[in-house]
């Protein structure tokens, strides 16, 4: 990382609040934990009342309309997924030695290796001769790596599993001690086999509680439960939840707290494999069917189980399989792999470090 603290400016043009702004918003806050300036522009920050509900002292939220008028532009100027800057940027870019940067989507397959750190010449416009670069998160060393904070392993050692279920899921907690209890979380989309999910786990063996968080999560359960004539609460062996909308911090805590985590888009992702327990990804779904090829090659990037890589098919709507039983001996066996892929990514540079050298082999 540069010993030098620099002014970043962070434009961030939102698609899917969830996924864009969450992950702009942990991006800003890592680089200020680490010394710097960072401004975050944003056409719609209203997320951020939950997401980020007390902000931070040193990331200034910005209105996008408001980078008409702004007098100057950070040392480092970072596109995040390829938004376009607004044309008053470009023109102080063009007279300033920004470092511009194009982050681009996290993905595992192979161009990403072969496209990382690449210049982009600037062909048209007020920066026209200037150069962008591209910057491409990813799995493997020769990419630029995961978002993950100094002191997250600090922060899991000292997490308090109890206090936190007692705050945001006292009932689950209740029914969980003295029994043998499996706790999930359920943050998707509209995953066609949630029926499927909901019927496994009712009829288990073992207890289960599906933890589901607000927005779409909710929306989907609600549909499948109706359609099932299910109660709300749940039946049979399977005890549903609902939980307020949560803080990203929260969040990272409601996947530590599980056995299972059910993640959708980018940002999820991410902190479902720091969090070390067996996932189901939802992958963001594209029309031209793209998505599927990514979901494979995360897949095979990470090493993934067959059986674990078989039930992400299924539950993003690749194969027409039925969802089976999660038995204890796969979850044991998921934990197992999830452990490992943890501890092989915390062996790399993560992403805010790979930026700032990447940064200072530029200036």
């Amino acid at each position: 990382m540069t010993s030098k603290f620099l002014q970043w400016d962070i434009f961030c043009h939102v698609i899917d609040n969830h996924g864009d702004l969450g992950v702009s918003w942990r991006l800003a806050v890592d680089l200020v934990e680490r010394g710097h300036s960072v401004r975050l522009w944003v056409d719609d920050a209203s997320a951020l009342a939950w997401m980020a509900p007390h902000g931070h002292p040193k990331v200034e939220v910005l209105k996008w309309s408001d980078a008409e008028i702004t007098t100057t532009v950070g040392d480092v100027v970072i596109e995040a997924f390829g938004c376009r800057l607004p044309t008053h940027v470009e023109n102080l870019i063009a007279t300033h030695d920004s470092i511009w940067i194009n982050l681009e989507y996290l993905s595992a397959e192979n161009f990403v290796l072969q496209s990382h750190g690449l210049p982009s010449p600037v062909m048209r416009g007020p920066a026209k001769g200037r150069t962008k670069w591209f910057f491409y998160p990813g799995f493997v060393t020769g990419t630029g790596g995961l978002i993950c904070e100094a002191d997250m392993a600090h922060r899991q050692s000292v997490f308090d599993r109890r206090a936190w279920l007692a705050r945001y899921a006292p009932q689950a907690l209740h029914k969980e001690m003295g029994f043998k209890r499996r706790l999930f979380s359920l943050f998707c989309y509209e995953p066609s086999s949630l029926q499927d999910l909901l019927i496994q786990l009712a009829k288990d063996d073992t207890a289960s509680t599906l933890l589901v968080t607000q927005g779409r999560s909710q929306q989907a359960i609600a549909q499948a439960l109706q359609a099932l004539q299910m109660p709300n609460t749940g039946s049979g062996n399977l005890q549903i939840e609902q939980l307020p909308y949560l803080c990203q911090m929260d969040y990272d805590h409601l996947l530590w707290a599980c056995d299972f985590n059910f993640v959708r888009g980018e940002d999820s992702i991410v902190r479902a494999l720091w969090a070390g327990k067996p996932f189901l990804w939802q992958i963001y779904s594209q029309d031209d069917q793209a998505h599927h090829i990514k979901l494979q090659a995360f897949c095979n990037t990470l090493q993934m189980p067959h059986d674990l890589a078989e039930l992400h098919a299924i539950w993003n709507g690749i194969s027409c399989k039925r969802i089976p039983a999660l038995g204890p001996t796969q979850l044991l066996n998921w934990a197992s792999w999830a452990n490992k892929i943890k501890a092989d990514l915390g062996g790399q540079d993560d992403l805010v470090t790979q930026l700032g050298q990447f940064v200072s082999q530029k200036r």
